[in-house]
């Protein structure tokens, strides 16, 4: 008895809920040299990757730039119950997002105008559906999610004195969606949206020893519109149904100091921090078919609770010659979701990364810059609970992933 009311809790919480978000939906370092220095480049953001990490920092840029890199995020999940035999891991998928960058300097270089395109967000997670087959009736189910948030950003900054530095960029979202789980019977939806925010930034180089800045990030909404399938819905008559769903990013906000004790190398140190409680309490999917509102209520609430979340990064950087660099780095990045909502379709842990990365100046034209980085989630235990307000997933999760980053940057007089 106890066995199957454990199955059919696990079933429940899948037939209600929609979706659910972990940090590990972001892509923690945007670039390859950023993400070879452990993302601590708030302070730096000496390169084509500014317009994220920090607006002023593209006053760097005395030359025109056109840029374009890829990053290949593949992660991989296990997730184990032993109470009703569970050992499950998750198919190594590559998500792969492509990026590209270009600033105009103006005014002997005091302004620099510029516009990037680069995917700030996007993982995803696909399960073999016979390894959970307990959960749902002895029927093999997909078990898949795919996210990504496609960033197009003019940007401008101006060189205000020798010292100080000011930017601001427009972020325009384009958001895309796609959930594929047990809900009951094969659940599939897909969904896009759009959404705006801003970001701003300060950069101060006191003198040749170091530098710091300041970057801010406005929390940006993203309205997700699209249509849900379920054939346990054609006993109403309607396997279908559109729907719409919110979803937003948080504020966030960093600062970050470099340091240049030799003329070779480069140090640096950022804290970066989102305010995820300000945001994700819940999210609600409003679904608009009339037959579906009756057999799910007229919204389908997903319960967050997350927390706000401090990243700190390290990273460093040696020049070995004025062609070729060498990068390492470091960061902690703890996870918002607490064990109450925790499931397997978005996994959320605390992740321990190591990164390196390397340039290499091709020519006076033409340099090349990559990357790798390691995350290395925390085991969760999630504990079984009678709480009314307890929508986890019970079991043991873990989380790593491998990241990879790839570009090219081409510098014209």
């Amino acid at each position: 008895m106890k066995f199957r009311i454990t199955c059919l809790a696990v079933a429940l919480f899948f037939a209600t809920v929609s979706l659910t978000f972990g940090n590990g939906l972001s892509l923690n370092s945007i670039g390859p040299k950023a993400l070879g220095m452990g993302g601590a480049f708030i302070g730096l953001a000496d390169d084509y990757t500014a317009v994220y990490w920090n607006p002023a920092g593209i006053t760097n840029l005395d030359k025109i730039q056109i840029a374009a890199f890829v990053t290949d995020v593949i992660p991989s999940s296990t997730y184990k119950y032993e109470a009703i035999n569970i050992d499950a891991k998750s198919k190594s998928n590559h998500y792969i997002s492509p990026n590209i960058a270009g600033y105009i300097p103006l005014m002997k270089g005091d302004l620099v105008v510029g516009l990037g395109a680069y995917v700030p967000a996007g993982l995803g997670t696909e399960w073999d559906g016979n390894d959970l087959k307990i959960m749902t009736g002895q029927t093999a189910y997909e078990w898949k999610t795919k996210i990504a948030v496609f960033d197009i950003s003019p940007v401008i900054a101006l060189r205000i004195n020798e010292m100080i530095s000011l930017g601001a960029a427009l972020n325009i979202h384009y958001g895309m969606f796609d959930l594929k789980r047990y809900g009951p019977l094969q659940y599939d939806e897909s969904s896009t949206g759009m959404g705006f925010g801003g970001s701003v930034g300060l950069l101060v180089k006191p003198g040749k020893l170091f530098s710091f800045g300041l970057s801010f990030k406005t929390e940006n909404n993203i309205k997700f519109e699209g249509t849900a399938k379920n054939p346990a819905l054609a006993i109403v008559q309607a396997p279908e149904s559109e729907f719409t769903r919110d979803v937003t990013w948080p504020t966030w906000f960093g600062g970050g100091i470099a340091f240049f004790p030799m003329e070779n190398l480069t140090l640096a140190f950022d804290v970066q921090y989102s305010m995820w409680k300000n945001t994700e309490d819940s999210l609600i999917t409003d679904y608009k078919s009339p037959q579906w509102k009756g057999a799910l209520g007229k919204d389908t609430v997903m319960h967050l609770d997350w927390k706000n979340c401090m990243q700190i990064r390290f990273g460093a950087q040696y020049d070995l010659s004025k062609e070729f660099a060498i990068r390492l780095g470091y960061y902690y990045d703890p996870a918002p979701a607490p064990d109450n909502t925790l499931n397997i379709l978005f996994p959320s842990q605390t992740y321990n990364t190591v990164t390196l990365g390397a340039s290499y100046k091709l020519t006076n034209m033409f340099n090349i810059d990559f990357g790798v980085e390691y995350l290395m989630g925390q085991e969760r235990t999630i504990a079984p609970s009678a709480d009314p307000n307890f929508y986890g997933m019970p079991g043991k999760h873990n989380t790593n992933i491998l990241a990879v980053s790839l570009g090219l940057c081409m510098t014209l007089d």
